[in-house]
């Protein structure tokens, strides 16, 4: 780890990782979430329980198959060890995955690592319902 970077600075920068990612996902940024996700990146969660990768995840925004109207968090807690970031987020989501309106309160963990030059990136994630 850099020594410029304390765990404060680095759990500081994660939270506001998290809620960018939030942001991107509200706003259907396929741009903003390329850079926060991990090349390797799994997802597993979704309606399907399924698993995603980076490219499947992009797609689906770029295509705009997924339209959230909500992403409200109710709970965030942040952990940082090293290079290595886990967040536990517990919201409310709502919009439509391909025109079928949702509405559902979500638990994710996402697993992130912090890479010079590019910041924090998500590496693993995992939806359930809350």
């Amino acid at each position: 780890m850099n020594e410029a970077y304390t765990t404060e600075d680095l759990t500081s920068a994660l939270r506001e990782a998290e809620r960018r990612l939030q942001a991107a996902q509200l706003a259907g940024d396929a741009d903003a979430l390329d850079d926060l996700l991990d090349d390797r990146l799994i997802y597993t969660g979704g309606p399907d329980g399924a698993r995603y990768s980076k490219q499947d995840d992009l797609e689906i925004q770029r295509s705009r198959r997924q339209k959230l109207s909500k992403v409200e968090e109710e709970d965030l807690v942040v952990l940082v060890d090293g290079h290595t970031g886990v967040t536990w987020f517990r919201g409310a989501l709502e919009g439509t995955f391909d025109d079928v309106p949702f509405a559902a309160r979500l638990n994710f963990t996402r697993t992130w690592i912090h890479l010079p030059g590019s910041g924090w990136r998500v590496i693993a994630a995992h939806a359930s319902p809350a």
